[in-house]
């Protein structure tokens, strides 16, 4: 789709359409910047999740930060394209890698609030060892190298070798830059519910319950009436490995009890109809059931994920084209149902 262009403060923008609303937009090296509201701006287009930038009177706070020390960097920078107040703040959404490992960039000066599970998951669970940085970053990375240099060794076009060889530098530079890790745990933790006052503006930082992980925070602005939710409600389908599936179904049901018109996720693309919230309610209770269904029938976790049907889901969610869903998942579904039941016997 091509970007009409807007003019303003004698800049000339794109602009992006989402729904109904244009949205004006600065491009960074990295980063594009869509103003969403004033001083509020969602930020795609760097590795690892999409970020939000509050620019307040005084400061800047961050939503969420990047895969990469480098990301982190290159988020920063490219913040500059849109205000020359410093970042004083860093909310983490939840603990995972594409959210957080950009903190250790930060200054002693820097605010990097989570939710108490944030900082005890970061600081005890060896987070570079486990799902999902494992399959999505520390296997998925060599095995592309791999594959890229027997393509190139094989392939006889110029043209592709060209192409692939720069695939290839693509991906051994993105190696180096998750060597860069340190994980590092937010500064600044709460337990429900923590209200920062910006000048005018209120920044509600929100525990609604368990979900996508132990510890998700929702971001609120109630006078804009624009949700932040990280990986707790996407446009699309979340990652489940470290989900809390029915707490998740009444958490979300607390998200839309928010006075909100405008959702910005940590993947995906901005939304405001609430009944794509009420969607994914109905795909998680649905996978639920139909795995434990299996699981019931004596399949594992692996055949469960393979054969498990959510079809009915694709109109909502276009990313199923068929049986089957993450194994990541369908996993921590039986790890679950194991926890519920051991919860019951020692009650």
């Amino acid at each position: 789709m091509r970007l009409p262009t807007i003019a303003l403060a004698g800049a000339i923008l794109l602009a992006t359409v989402v729904g109904a609303q244009t949205y004006p937009v600065t491009q960074g090296k990295t980063y594009k910047f869509e103003k969403i509201a004033d001083g509020v701006y969602y930020a795609t287009g760097g590795f690892g999740s999409n970020n939000v930038v509050i620019v307040n009177d005084q400061d800047v706070l961050v939503v969420d930060d990047g895969t990469t020390p480098a990301a982190a960097r290159a988020f920063l920078d490219d913040i500059k394209k849109i205000t020359d107040k410093p970042v004083r703040y860093v909310v983490n959404t939840h603990f995972h890698y594409d959210h957080t490992d950009g903190n250790s960039v930060f200054g002693p000066e820097v605010q990097i609030i989570a939710h108490d599970y944030v900082r005890t998951a970061i600081a005890t669970f060896d987070v570079l060892n486990r799902e999902p940085f494992i399959t999505s970053q520390k296997t998925a990375v060599p095995a592309r190298i791999d594959t890229l240099t027997k393509q190139i060794a094989a392939e006889k076009d110029t043209q592709k070798k060209a192409a692939l060889q720069k695939d290839l530098a693509a991906a051994q530079t993105t190696l180096n830059q998750l060597k860069e890790i340190k994980p590092t745990p937010p500064n600044v933790t709460y337990s429900s519910k923590m209200i920062l006052h910006k000048g005018a503006r209120e920044i509600q930082l929100l525990f609604l319950g368990r979900g996508h992980t132990g510890g998700d925070t929702v971001v609120f602005l109630p006078r804009d009436r624009i949700v932040c939710t990280g990986d707790l409600m996407e446009s699309r389908l979340a990652y489940m490995g470290d989900a809390f599936f029915d707490e998740w179904v009444t958490t979300l049901g607390a998200l839309k009890n928010l006075d909100f018109a405008l959702v910005l996720p940590g993947h995906g693309a901005p939304f405001g109809d609430k009944g794509l919230i009420t969607a994914f309610q109905g795909y998680l209770t649905d996978i639920t059931k139909k795995v434990a269904d299996l699981r019931a029938q004596g399949v594992t976790a692996e055949e469960a994920a393979r054969r498990v049907d959510l079809t009915s889901h694709a109109k909502d969610f276009p990313q199923i084209t068929g049986p089957g869903a993450d194994v990541r998942g369908v996993r921590r579904i039986y790890a679950w149902m194991d926890e519920r039941a051991a919860g019951s016997r020692n009650k």
